[in-house]
C-alpha cells in the first residue's frame, strides 16, 4: 500500500525507535511528544506497518474520536469501539477504543493484537484490576508477544511519579515499580517552537494581585482535584481580585480569535462568567447572541459537545472550563490561555498551555495568562516532585562520578548561583562490558553503621549488608527521653584549626546559643576518614566532593562545609561526647530556623 501521507522527521524518528527497541525487547515504552506534534501520524505509521491488528487506546470520547478522524486523514481505515460515540466496531485491523468501553467487553475481542497503543498513557494505573491493567492483560494473554507504546506529553504523575524507569539519552528516573519501562524517543517543546512546528508562547506577567494558592493546606496534587471548600474560601477573600483579572482577560483579548480560562472551581467558574456577561453586555450588541461558554465535569455530554463545536466554530470566544479541557481538546484557533487555578505539577501546567500552541491560520502566537503565582517555565522540564520550597526552580547538576546533568529541584542566588539542591541520586545510566548499568553516587545518604555503606536517606534497610537502618527519628526520639543524651538543633558549624594537634576542631551552634564540639585528628587514620566522610562527602550538596588529607587544606574551605540538622551528644565525666550527626533530615522534628 503506496504510504498517503509524509512524516516530520521527528515523527519517523519516533517510529524508528519504536520499531528498533520492539525488535529487540519485548518491555512496554513510551514516547514523549509535546500537544500538537502530530501523534497521530506516528499511531498511523506505526499501525501501517503492524503486520497484525493495532488497539489504540484513551481515557476520554473526546480523543478518541480525534485521533480515529485524523488517522483517516492519512488515508488508512480503521473502527471505533466507544460506548459514548455510539459506536462498538471491532472488526478493523486498527481500532480507537475507550478504556472504559473496551475494559468492559472484552469478550468482543478474541483475536490478539501484535501492537497496543496507549494515547495519554500517563493515566495507566499500576493497581491490578485496574481498567487498562485489564484490559493489557487480555489482550496478553492472547498473545504474549503483543507489543504495547505510550503516547504522553507529560511522562510524570505528581501523586505517583516517573512512569518508566530508564530513559535512551542515558539516564534513569527515581521509579522502580513502573509499568513502561524505558522512554524511547522525547521531543522537547522548546524544539517544536523553534522549529516553527507549534505557535510561539507569550508568558505574560499581569501586572495585578495574583491569588495566593500557597496558603492552602490540602495537596494540589495536578491529577485531583483541591478541596473546592478551602478553594473557594481562598478565592471569596478575593473577590475583587476575580473581577480585575477577568476585566485584564477581555482587555488583552479584545483583538484575539480563542480564550480558555482554566478555573479552579464550578463556583469560581460561574464567578468569572457572570463578570464576562455584564462586560458583554455594557460592551456590545445586547441582541447579539452570547459568546460566553461554561463547561464543567456536570455538563451534560449533549450541551458540552454543543458549546465545545461552536466554540471550534467560532461562534463563542470565551470558554471557561474546570478540570475538564486540559487533554483531548484540539481547538487550534485558541491564542489566549488564562490560568486561574493552583497546581503543583508542571505537567498539568504544560497541558492547559499545550491548547493554545497549535498552528492556525492568522494566528501569531498566544498569550498565557497565569494568575496562579506558579513560577512555571513553559519550557522548563518536568523535574518529578513537588517544589519543596516556593523559591525552587530547576538546576543543573552534574554527577562528580560519572558526569551526568542532572536536573533537580534548587535553589539560586541573585547571580545565578546554586546555593543548594535537593536531588538524592545520580539518574545517569554508564556503559559498561554488561550492558547499560545505574550510577550509584548519591549527593545525600544515611550510611550504614554495620558496613559503613551509603544509603538512601529515606532507606529501612542497607542495601549492601540487608541489615535494618537506625531511624532518625528512633535516634532523636530515644535521645530526648535519655537523661544523659543531649540533642542539638544545628543553625550552623564553626572550623579551628589545632596546628601544634593536627586537627580540626568542630563547634556545632544551636539557635539559641548552645553548642557541642569535637576534634578531628588528621594524623590518626580512622579520624580523618571519619572527617572525610561526614564532611569532605557532602561538600556543595555532594556536587564536589573532596577528601582533605591535612587539617590545612580543610580550613581552606571552611566556608563550603556542610552543617548537620541535628547533632546527638552522650554525657561522659566531664564533658559531652557527640556520637550523632544527623543530615539531610526529613521527619517531623523541627529544624533550626524553621517556624515554630
Amino acid at each position: 500500500m503506496k504510504q498517503p501521507y509524509v512524516l516530520r522527521d521527528y515523527q519517523q524518528q519516533a517510529v524508528n525507535a519504536t520499531l528498533s527497541h520492539f525488535r529487540k525487547s519485548a518491555d512496554p515504552a513510551v514516547i514523549v511528544l509535546p500537544t500538537g506534534a502530530g501523534k497521530s501520524l506516528v499511531i498511523a505509521e506505526l499501525s501501517r506497518l503492524a503486520h497484525g491488528r493495532v488497539i489504540c487506546l484513551a481515557h476520554v470520547k473526546e480523543l478518541v474520536e480525534q485521533n480515529h478522524a485524523k488517522f483517516l486523514a492519512t488515508g488508512l481505515s480503521a473502527g471505533i469501539f466507544s460506548a459514548g460515540l455510539n459506536q462498538k466496531s471491532a472488526t478493523e485491523k486498527t481500532t480507537f477504543a475507550s478504556i472504559q468501553s473496551i475494559s468492559a467487553h472484552l469478550d468482543a475481542f478474541q483475536q490478539p493484537a501484535s501492537l497496543i497503543i496507549i494515547d495519554e498513557c500517563h493515566r495507566v494505573e499500576m493497581e491490578e484490576g485496574s481498567q487498562y491493567q485489564k484490559t493489557l492483560a487480555h489482550f496478553l494473554a492472547l498473545n504474549p508477544n503483543t507489543r504495547i507504546l505510550g503516547l504522553t506529553a507529560t511522562p510524570y504523575r505528581l501523586g505517583s511519579g516517573w512512569i518508566y524507569h530508564s530513559h535512551y539519552h542515558g539516564f534513569v528516573r527515581d521509579a522502580v515499580n513502573t509499568f513502561f519501562k524505558r522512554c524511547i524517543y522525547e521531543l522537547p517543546l522548546q524544539h517544536m517552537v523553534k522549529n516553527g512546528y507549534l505557535t510561539k508562547p507569550i508568558h505574560y506577567d499581569a501586572a495585578i494581585a495574583h491569588y495566593d494558592f500557597s496558603l492552602l493546606t490540602e495537596s494540589l496534587d495536578g491529577e485531583q482535584d483541591t478541596d473546592a471548600i478551602a478553594l473557594n474560601e481562598l478565592i471569596h477573600k478575593h473577590p475583587r481580585v476575580t473581577q480585575a483579572i477577568t476585566e485584564q482577560i477581555v482587555q488583552l483579548s479584545q483583538k484575539r480569535q480563542g480564550v480558555m480560562i482554566f478555573a479552579s472551581t464550578i463556583e469560581h467558574a460561574t464567578e468569572i462568567v457572570g463578570y464576562l456577561k455584564h462586560l458583554e453586555h455594557n460592551q456590545a450588541d445586547t441582541t447579539k447572541e452570547s459568546s460566553i461558554a461554561l463547561i464543567t465535569g456536570k455538563t451534560p455530554n449533549k450541551e458540552r459537545d454543543r458549546l465545545i463545536n461552536e466554540f471550534k466554530a467560532r461562534k463563542i470566544k470565551y470558554l471557561v472550563n474546570v478540570s475538564v479541557l486540559t487533554t483531548g481538546f484540539d481547538a487550534p484557533h485558541v491564542d489566549v490561555i488564562a490560568i486561574l487555578r493552583p497546581t503543583q505539577s508542571i505537567s498539568l501546567f504544560q497541558q492547559i498551555v499545550g491548547r493554545g500552541l497549535r498552528l492556525s491560520p492568522g494566528k501569531k502566537d498566544c498569550l498565557i495568562l497565569d494568575y496562579t503565582n506558579n513560577g512555571y517555565n513553559i519550557f522548563q522540564p518536568e523535574v518529578g516532585e513537588k517544589k519543596p520550597t516556593k523559591d525552587s526552580e530547576a538546576v543543573l547538576v552534574h554527577c562528580p562520578e560519572c558526569d551526568f546533568a542532572n536536573i533537580f529541584w534548587g535553589r539560586k542566588d541573585s547571580e545565578g548561583n546554586i546555593i543548594e539542591h535537593f536531588g538524592r541520586r545520580c539518574h545517569g545510566l554508564m556503559d559498561t562490558p554488561h550492558g547499560e548499568e545505574e550510577c550509584t553516587y548519591r549527593f545525600t545518604f544515611k550510611r550504614c553503621p554495620h558496613c559503613n555503606e551509603e544509603n538512601d536517606i529515606a532507606a529501612r534497610h542497607c542495601t549492601h549488608c540487608h541489615e535494618r537502618l537506625i531511624d532518625p527519628d528512633d535516634q532523636l526520639r530515644n535521645a530526648l527521653n535519655l537523661k544523659n543524651n543531649k540533642v542539638l538543633r544545628c543553625s550552623g558549624i564553626t572550623l579551628t584549626l589545632l596546628k601544634a594537634e593536627q586537627a580540626i576542631k568542630v563547634t556545632y551552634h544551636d539557635e539559641d546559643g548552645s553548642t557541642l564540639s569535637e576534634s578531628f585528628f588528621f594524623n590518626q587514620k580512622k579520624s580523618r576518614q571519619r572527617f572525610n566522610e561526614q564532611f569532605g562527602r557532602r561538600i556543595a550538596n555532594g556536587t564536589h566532593p573532596l577528601t582533605f588529607d591535612t587539617p590545612e587544606d580543610a580550613m581552606k574551605f571552611e566556608s563550603y562545609f556542610p552543617a548537620p540538622d541535628f547533632v546527638i551528644a552522650k554525657k561522659q565525666k566531664n564533658y559531652w561526647q557527640v556520637s550523632e550527626r544527623l543530615f539531610d533530615y526529613q521527619g517531623p522534628y523541627r529544624k533550626a530556623n524553621e517556624t515554630h
